[in-house]
């Protein structure tokens, strides 16, 4: 076993010492829900960019490439200046939702290089201008084009030209739990040496002004170059820093004075060190050498092509006299071993390098998007005035008694600095293949009574905690636990259990709240799909009436299958929890029978025609029309498929006998059996919603290069729909929904978002593991043309193979030297400085699979790791 995965063995609780310092800083805070205390809950404007280094956070700090401790009390990050820009350089530009053309978007360029899981070892990597960083022109350019319009980037500047940018790479390693080493590497890219300010930074979260007799930490300096940090719930820790390297001290206050024209209590604020570096005022900094924010200012002259190095070290207890020795070194190259050791176990021995960097850089990244979440709804909205009893008229309302205090796997450090349920679902399943503890933590922690809303609903994010996200937690419980299984023998039936007992919650506020009509057919809104339909899913529909969803009624199904695994296999434990398995089984035959009853009508979602499920729409008046829009809304009921393995005790058979036995006794239900009334390959049986039939007719359109396989994965809208557009009209006004392969068209959602063409990862995924679960039933006498029409056929296990290796070469450089993800972009193609630096997007072009959408959601496009992982390593049905 190597050094970090003895670490992991020590620190399986999340609060474990090793865990306890980590990239817990987000690139962004501002901009939140957290922090808006605006009359209209506009968090965007209440809160802008230039707002940042003025005001103090309430809820969570922010910077470069920074970390924290797992509650955020003490901070560590970088600030830098090159002397041209208006401010110091403490975190990351980008345009709001309504500044930008595609919606909000970070203009930096920053890269999560490596991590280890428990952080004993972290690179970072911020690329910073040499000239004046663009701050007006960004905003102004991108608010000219239009939604049809590319966005304008950083690069398209030309800050860059002629490579006069610095690289700055921040290490970090740990020498123990709480000694933490901080290495800053300053490379200079351009032609003529460049000075370039350095300002490792210091500082406490404000927490004392937030509530009466609220103790106040201090930081001050105690000898040349060493900062020691008192905090009444961390301890004493020092900051051992260059001795002749001048320390500035200032308030984490907000600046009032500036933003509203009020009073300071004092002269020093959370701005000050800025102030102090950039326009010189000498008062902005306390000369006592005391406060609650502190910087040791670093001005260094890189020659062209050299580099400099800036080393502080963040530590609890004793480092002996040299605490930035020689001793630094060897705990430096001792941990890049250490994480080369763990990745190297790690990557398939076929992976390549180039497939290596990847794989590292995806899950690096996913170590990275770890953030500390802190949020006490009842106190929030106390403090916005919302009546604590019918607590009405403020976002979030009835979500009074959720409190949030947890380190959490973000979609995002910048865009998205808070959780999204699904996102984090997926996260995990991405996580446990590095650490399966933590992602056990991280699928229990929204099913907790902290988070878990007391009518059994999930918290879907935090712009909106009720609104509904698909009920991917079942799945994502089950993929960790087979993967325990799979590493440990036995699984972990005691997290099996604690997750079922809160599903069951759950499942039922489904049922109750989301098929308001009781026909078994499921709605839900967008579903965490944004704007892939004819209509705002979230918003009442134009036409009026209800919206069968049939991406809600295969969530729902999917959801109800896994159910009846973990209760069959908790059986073993107790024979109550079969009865629970054939209520769920139950269940699904009833929501299977519901997408397609007897007769082709069209208010059901199967059409026979066109081989396709589709949202139907109910109309006030009682007609039903089915919106005939080829989408993954389609596609989604091939995910709700399921295999079951033999079971020596035969409690299987049982199991599906006392099926068989209820479908007999209704024979409505009969269809929705498909395969479970008969043994597959190897006498495994399955639930699916698709007969052998309608699995052939779906899959051929999903196998069709025309509509939805692209070179790069399946696309979330047909191509069909590029030169036939689907459209709806209501009362004078047209509806339409067109294939577009990259960004969308329309601001639905904020225009930040687009199902209508690209490729998504983490529905490929599912769509993945449904063809290796059809393959463990159907086995290698079930064949399909791929592509269809090419009349080359594949098996289902061939065939999920190929749909992955088509998700993997997005990132891997190919024949050309080129790497899909970056498209036209000539210095990520080209420049060796550029060119091995990965980028994990939202989303990516559905014909070219160039990166779209956030370009740092690492979170749950890191499941191309799993994907490079998987295949050799899980069973079918595993996955």
């Amino acid at each position: 076993m190597d050094a970090e995965r003895e670490r992991l063995a020590r620190s399986a609780a999340p609060d474990a010492p090793w865990r306890r310092w980590g990239p817990y800083l987000s690139e962004r805070q501002w901009g939140t829900v957290r922090e808006d205390y605006s009359a209209t809950g506009d968090a965007w404007n209440h809160f802008p960019h230039d707002h940042a280094r003025s005001r103090a956070y309430r809820w969570g700090e922010d910077g470069l490439g920074g970390v924290s401790d797992d509650k955020q009390r003490l901070c560590l990050s970088m600030a830098l200046w090159n002397g041209r820009d208006p401010i110091l350089k403490e975190r990351p530009f980008g345009l709001t939702n309504g500044e930008g053309n595609h919606g909000e978007d970070v203009k930096e360029y920053y890269f999560y290089l490596d991590s280890t899981p428990t952080h004993s070892y972290l690179r970072y990597l911020y690329k910073y201008p040499q000239a004046a960083f663009p701050y007006d022109d960004l905003v102004t350019t991108n608010a000219a084009r239009d939604a049809r319009a590319f966005e304008y980037e950083l690069l398209d500047t030309g800050v860059f030209e002629g490579g006069r940018y610095f690289d700055v790479f921040a290490e970090y390693a740990k020498a123990a739990p709480d000694d933490l080493l901080m290495l800053v590497t300053v490379a200079n890219r351009g032609p003529e040496a460049a000075t370039v300010h350095v300002l490792p930074t210091l500082w406490f979260r404000n927490t004392w002004s937030w509530g009466a007799g609220a103790a106040r930490p201090a930081l001050r300096a105690v000898e040349p170059g060493v900062i020691e940090a008192e905090h009444p719930g961390l301890g004493t820790y020092r900051l051992y820093c260059a001795a002749d390297v001048p320390l500035l001290f200032t308030e984490n206050e907000t600046n009032h004075e500036r933003l509203s024209g009020g009073r300071n209590a004092s002269p020093y604020v959370k701005d000050g060190i800025g102030r102090h570096v950039v326009r010189g005022e000498s008062g902005a900094v306390n000369p006592e050498m005391a406060g609650t924010k502190a910087a040791a200012h670093h001005t260094l002259t890189v020659p062209a092509g050299g580099e400099v190095t800036v080393r502080v070290r963040l530590a609890a207890g004793d480092v002996g006299p040299d605490p930035l020795g020689p001793g630094f070194d060897e705990v430096l190259r001792r941990r890049r071993a250490e994480a080369d050791d763990f990745y190297a176990a790690l990557a398939p021995p076929d992976l390549g390098r180039d497939g290596t960097l990847v794989l590292r850089q995806a899950l690096s990244g996913l170590l990275w998007s770890k953030q500390y979440y802190y949020f006490d709804v009842e106190t929030w909205l106390a403090e916005h005035g919302a009546d604590p009893w019918t607590r009405t008229g403020q976002r979030n309302h009835g979500w009074f008694d959720m409190t949030a205090d947890d380190v959490l796997l973000m979609p995002d450090t910048w865009e998205y600095p808070w959780f999204a349920a699904w996102d984090l679902a997926f996260h995990a399943v991405a996580l446990s293949v590095v650490d399966l503890d933590l992602a056990k933590h991280q699928i229990e922690v929204l099913l907790s009574e902290r988070y878990l809303h007391a009518n059994g609903q999930v918290p879907a994010y935090e712009w909106a905690f009720g609104d509904v996200n698909p009920p991917v937690q079942a799945w994502a419980a089950r993929f960790v636990d087979s993967l325990d299984r799979r590493l440990h023998g036995g699984g972990d039936l005691d997290f099996v259990e604690r997750v079922f007992q809160k599903l069951l919650v759950n499942h039922t506020w489904w049922v109750n709240r989301k098929d308001p009509d009781g026909r078994n057919v499921f709605q839900g809104g967008f579903l965490g799909l944004d704007n892939i339909g004819v209509f705002d899913r979230s918003a009442a529909l134009p036409t009026g009436g209800t919206l069968d969803q049939a991406d809600g009624t295969a969530w729902m199904a999917f959801y109800t299958q896994t159910m009846v695994q973990m209760a069959a296999e908790l059986s073993d434990r107790a024979p109550a929890y079969e009865d629970l398995a054939v209520r769920f089984a139950q269940a699904f035959l009833r929501i299977s029978a519901s997408t397609d009853r007897v007769g082709d009508l069209k208010e059901e979602m199967w059409d026979e025609t066109d081989g396709f499920f589709y949202d139907v729409l109910r109309l006030p008046y009682g007609e039903a029309t089915r919106l005939k829009v080829r989408s993954l809304v389609g596609l989604l009921p091939l995910c709700a498929t399921t295999v079951f393995t033999p079971r020596a005790d035969e409690s299987q058979a049982r199991l599906f006998n006392r099926v068989r036995e209820f479908a007999s006794r209704h024979p409505d239900l009969a269809e929705g059996m498909s395969a479970a009334d008969r043994p597959g390959v190897a006498g495994r049986r399955m639930l699916s919603l698709l007969d052998e039939r309608k699995l052939r007719r779906l899959l051929a359109r999903m196998l069709d290069e025309d509509e939805f396989l692209g070179p790069y994965g399946i696309r979330s809208l047909s191509r069909h729909h590029a030169e036939h557009p689907y459209t709806f009209h209501v009362q004078g006004r047209e509806y339409k929904v067109a294939y577009l392969p990259a960004e969308s068209d329309s601001r639905m959602f904020g225009g930040n978002s687009n199902w209508r063409g690209p490729v998504w990862f983490p529905v490929n995924v599912l769509l993945i593991r449904a063809l290796l679960h059809l393959y463990a039933f159907y086995g290698d006498d079930f064949t399909v043309e791929c592509p269809t029409g090419s009349g080359h056929r594949m098996t289902l296990f061939e065939v999920s193979k190929e749909i992955s290796d088509r998700l993997v070469r997005t990132f891997l450089r190919g024949r050309d030297g080129r790497r899909p993800v970056y498209g036209g972009q000539r210095v990520f193609q080209e420049d060796p400085h550029w060119r091995d630096l990965i980028q994990f997007h939202e989303y990516f072009h559905g014909d070219d699979g160039a990166g779209l959408g956030a370009a740092h959601q690492t979170g749950w496009t890191s499941l191309v790791a799993v994907l490079m992982i998987v295949y050799g390593r899980l069973s079918a049905t595993d996955f």
